[in-house]
């Protein structure tokens, strides 16, 4: 029998981290898990690392749940469907109290120990440890080929950066040969200084090298299966950025892996709105119309939109919407998304609906005194995200003209300046923010 070559995709197992409370998206997490929460109208945000591996040719994925994953686990499910006959699964493993552990999730390295029985079988020779909350699109076959030929125990995505921003990331210093030398997280000051980096001897220009001279950590790992069950072997160690990396390169030959191309974490507000708003640009940093590496998300079998005398510029509208005489500026329309006559939406992230309301619905609305599902007649919003199933009345005002950063309002929330009403929120009719 002819053995397989070890260096082959289907010896890589892809772990998705995505049990994190996700506070720092809060009230987006108030009720899902932060990888669940909706992108670009359509998607989520575990769509992104999924999608990466199936472009990669990575067909055995666990994603690692714990707080709210109720809708994260039903989008899975519904969503990746491999044939019975392939090799390929996608299957999610939630945090579980056992005799011999009683528990939860304790950080990223826990949350993998605690599985770890699950991935390092004989056949499963690498380990790709990826996030559930962050917007790129990578062929992760070039990360294995740069892991296989220089032979590394463990490989650690980074990406370039300037002066004024290396301060904000874990750091690494590598050697002209990429082999990672030194780890610092979030160093300032002479501390930061020492971590530069020549990054024009791995693969810069002069001119991009000068200007980003340091490489932070992506959060993205490719463990050789013997070091990473060494390194977890340490109960103590149960955070990779913080602990497991810094004593790999103790022991391990560990390499930097250089990719120079758009990234974002989405662990913020600001974050996720920045990144969503420049989706509605003409030339978008992250772009979902490549189909030579598509983003997939689940199929929803959707009518197409119905547009009645709207004025649209520079906006995304998914499937299933009814916008009626609206005006629409640099904003992101969600699936199943209803706005109403004279409503002025700018710079705003409605990421629509779970479903529409029928004639029983809108009667029991009437009767509370609650809006139906959308946006009414004459309200005008700047600078929001409206979460799913939002009831806005007619001439509401969100606005924000105080410019407050933090708040916690009646039936909305302010982050980072940014105006938020939560899933299933209720803005009764001329409310103004």
């Amino acid at each position: 029998m002819v053995r397989k070559n070890k260096e082959n995709p289907t010896h890589v197992l892809s772990i998705i981290l995505a049990g994190g409370a996700g506070k720092r998206l809060f009230p987006l997490t108030q009720d899902r898990s932060k990888p669940a929460v909706p992108l670009g109208g359509k998607y989520r945000l575990i769509d992104v690392p999924i999608s990466n591996c199936l472009n990669s040719g990575l067909k055995k994925i666990f994603v690692l749940t714990q707080f709210n994953s109720a809708s994260l686990n039903r989008h899975i499910t519904n969503t990746y469907r491999f044939d019975p006959f392939a090799e390929g699964f996608i299957e999610v493993l939630a945090a579980e109290q056992t005799m011999a552990n009683p528990n939860w999730f304790q950080g990223t390295a826990d949350a993998v120990r605690q599985h770890l029985h699950r991935f390092t079988y004989r056949e499963n020779e690498y380990q790709l440890i990826l996030s559930g909350d962050q917007l790129y699109r990578m062929d992760y076959h070039k990360l294995l080929e740069s892991h296989w030929k220089r032979g590394a125990d463990v490989t650690i995505c980074v990406i370039p950066k300037s002066e004024a921003l290396a301060s904000g990331f874990g750091l690494l210093k590598l050697g002209a040969d990429g082999r990672v030398e030194q780890f610092r997280e979030k160093p300032k000051g002479d501390a930061l200084h020492e971590m530069k980096t020549d990054t024009e001897a791995l693969g810069l220009s002069p001119e991009e090298a000068a200007k980003r001279p340091y490489v932070a950590s992506m959060g993205i790992y490719l463990f050789k299966r013997n070091a990473l069950i060494d390194l977890l072997a340490d109960a103590s160690m149960i955070d990779f950025g913080y602990q497991v990396i810094p004593r790999a390169i103790e022991k391990y030959d560990v390499y930097g892996y250089l990719f120079d191309d758009y990234w974002e974490d989405l662990g913020t507000v600001e974050a996720f709105y920045k990144a969503n708003m420049d989706l509605t640009g003409s030339d978008p940093h992250f772009d979902f119309y490549d189909m030579t590496a598509p983003i997939y998300t689940r199929a929803r079998f959707l009518p197409s939109s119905r547009v009645e005398q709207c004025e649209i510029r520079d906006s995304i509208v998914s499937e299933g919407c009814i916008l009626r005489g609206a005006r629409i500026l640099n904003s992101v329309v969600g699936i199943r998304s209803q706005i109403g006559e004279e409503v002025e939406l700018e710079r705003v992230m409605i990421m629509g609906a779970d479903f529409y309301e029928d004639d029983d619905d809108m009667d029991y609305n009437r009767q509370m005194g609650i809006p139906n599902i959308g946006i009414g007649r004459g309200s005008i919003v700047r600078k929001a995200i409206i979460d799913k199933n939002a009831h806005i009345g007619e001439n509401v005002r969100l606005l924000n003209e105080e410019r407050i950063l933090n708040f916690d309002g009646p039936g909305y929330y302010i982050r980072d300046g940014i105006v938020i009403v939560p899933k299933n929120g209720i803005v009764p009719s001329g409310t103004v923010v």
